[in-house]
């Protein structure tokens, strides 16, 4: 049964290979721009940047040198029930120096298309085990992100030889730019 976590709730990961799901639905746009959002994943070590770019993963890098991180690919409508993008995960194969994974998802061209998460609803990250398809754990993001261009949704992270995930649901106006000068 999938844990329901609120921001800010940390929860120990079970299982060593899973998939991270990210979903969201958009509101009819007034800006006459169908909306693209996407999923980008920071792979870092304990200095809390990525350990080299080859771990900043996206739609232009679908996987990690290591292979524990792996893209499944850019959804350009986000159309339909479910997850929007997926991204698999298997920590038997992080590099050593692996300690946190940061899932970021921003809109594709915001600032041209005048589009910003307040026009984004019913977004949410979960994990699940990829073998069974159970969720084992889930993050609604309920915050009203009315300026920002790219959210933080969640990060697995490594603390004492265990992994968990936290939910974070923290927003930047920068978009992609901003994540990149923050964790690069």
């Amino acid at each position: 049964m999938a844990i329901n976590l609120q921001k800010g709730q940390r929860e120990a990961i079970s299982a060593p290979k899973f998939v991270i799901g990210l979903g969201w639905d958009t509101n009819a746009s007034s800006t006459g721009s169908a909306f693209d959002l996407d999923a980008s994943v920071f792979v870092m070590g304990d200095n809390k940047k990525l350990v080299t770019d080859e771990f900043f993963v996206f739609y232009n890098n679908l996987k990690t040198p290591d292979g524990s991180v792996e893209h499944t690919g850019d959804n350009l409508t986000g159309a339909g029930d479910g997850d929007d993008e997926q991204i698999k995960i298997d920590l038997t194969t992080a590099d050593p120096r692996v300690t946190e994974i940061c899932v970021v998802v921003t809109i594709h061209e915001a600032e041209q298309r005048r589009q910003n998460f307040g026009q984004v609803r019913n977004s949410f990250i979960r994990i699940f085990d990829a073998a069974t398809n159970e969720t084992l754990l889930k993050y609604e993001l309920e915050e009203d992100f009315s300026i920002e261009t790219a959210v933080e949704f969640g990060r697995i992270y490594k603390r004492n030889n265990e992994w968990k995930f936290e939910a974070i649901g923290s927003g930047m106006k920068g978009g992609l730019a901003d994540y990149l000068n923050k964790y690069n």
